[in-house]
């Protein structure tokens, strides 16, 4: 079974019906896989910064400060030691932490079909045939995602907040839509849960649409 759904152009006129796939755009919410695909994709784009050298690390240290007997103080084997300024530290952050997750593949594409069924159902997505510009125009440009914003009901007083999917390379739309605040601007075989999640609305061009099907069938 599918759903319709109306298909507009760069003039915000509808031009035509979409098909959306059930089994893509009609998934019911399960909020625990989708909490669980967010976290495991923030995990594994994390970046391990932080780093604590060990006594072994710190330069210096070889010499031994004083004799081991004969002087009344307590025995060293090295200035380096972490109970010294200047030495090592003890269970610091180190560079070789591991923070990656796993998670099955369908569930993690399940995840993203839940989210977009979720647009679909609350009237945030929006289909356009395609996007075409003669010349790098980003005026020109949010006139058009304007226009397509009005169809999806987007209130004025929020900020803008638009994740546009498209499936054609075409460096022109690419960057006359780059700067735009509150807008990002992915092609279709880099949709993941993060920025579905983080932007309130979607456009996604017609071919998307088919595309996604036809990968997920």
């Amino acid at each position: 079974m599918s759903l319709k759904t109306k298909v507009y152009n760069q003039k915000a006129e509808v031009v035509g019906e979409v098909d959306l796939k059930q089994s893509i755009f009609h998934v019911k919410t399960n909020t625990d896989l989708i909490h669980q695909a967010y976290v495991t994709q923030l995990a594994n784009e994390r970046q391990v910064l932080a780093h604590t050298k060990t006594k072994g690390e710190v330069r210096g240290g070889g010499r031994k400060p004083w004799r081991q007997k004969g002087t009344g103080r307590a025995r060293v084997g090295s200035n380096r030691s972490p109970i010294w300024i200047g030495g090592g530290v003890t269970f610091g952050p180190l560079k070789d932490r591991n923070f990656k997750k796993d998670i099955n593949k369908k569930m993690k594409q399940k995840a993203i079909f839940m989210v977009l069924s979720d647009r679909v159902e609350n009237g945030k997505m929006v289909v356009v045939d395609e996007f075409k510009m003669e010349e790098f125009k980003t005026k020109e440009f949010v006139k058009i995602l304007g226009s397509l914003e009005n169809k999806i009901g987007s209130n004025e007083a929020q900020k803008r907040s638009l994740l546009v999917v498209n499936n054609i390379k075409d460096v022109k739309v690419k960057n006359s839509g780059r700067n735009i605040e509150g807008v990002k601007m992915i092609n279709l075989e880099n949709i993941n849960i993060l920025d579905l999640l983080k932007y309130r609305n979607l456009i996604l061009t017609k071919d998307c649409v088919k595309n996604l099907e036809e990968r997920y069938k």
